[in-house]
């Protein structure tokens, strides 16, 4: 299928009763990527804003709400008044070093304090479908699997979309359909 038929059945999916009610495949909590390969990047962000303003717009029994995780990242740091640090360590130290310092700072290695996965937390209303996206621009600081791990742990109110620049197989994430992640096994594909 190509990217437009697979983008236009993004809309008609979260609409299903079933996706609403949180219910995968078995009655398991509603975790779904929707994979893409990454040079439509673009176009997938453009459906993603047309579908959030059509749904958040209208008289629907929900809302679309979008998590950017790299502009989480950004406002944690900016909040916290560490960006321009940052900045700092990345001119003096290096890509590396300042990535470790990101993640240890974000505690993104954390099961229980994982900052982003709070952040999502406390942000996510009732009667909302969770959308993940900017995971391509979160790379290498933030992986996609550790955070649907650990927010899958927190978070079984409302389904949860992870929009994937790369392959999932199922079984394993693959970013820009290079870089393999961890096995992931608890989400469904949104599409097949």
């Amino acid at each position: 299928m190509n990217i437009d038929e697979k983008l236009s059945k993004i809309e008609p999916k979260i609409k299903e009763p079933s996706f609403l009610e949180n219910k995968g495949l078995s009655n398991e909590v509603g975790y779904y990527i929707f994979d893409y390969d990454p040079k439509y990047e673009l176009k997938v962000r453009e459906e993603v804003s047309r579908i959030k303003n059509k749904i958040n717009n209208s008289s629907y029994a929900f809302t679309i709400k979008e998590f950017d995780l790299y502009e989480i990242i950004i406002d944690i740091l900016n909040e916290r008044g560490y960006l321009e640090k940052v900045f700092n360590f990345e001119e003096k130290k290096g890509i590396e070093f300042t990535t470790k310092a990101i993640i240890s700072l974000l505690k993104l290695n954390s099961d229980n304090n994982n900052v982003i996965v709070n952040y999502i937390l406390e942000r996510t209303p009732d009667n909302c479908v969770v959308f993940l996206t900017g995971v391509g621009k979160a790379y290498p600081i933030l992986r996609s699997h550790n955070v649907l791990n650990n927010l899958h742990q927190k978070l079984d109110e409302v389904p949860v979309v992870l929009f994937f620049p790369g392959q999932y197989s199922g079984r394993e994430l693959v970013l820009f359909n290079t870089i393999e992640g961890s096995n992931y096994y608890r989400a469904f594909p949104l599409i097949r």
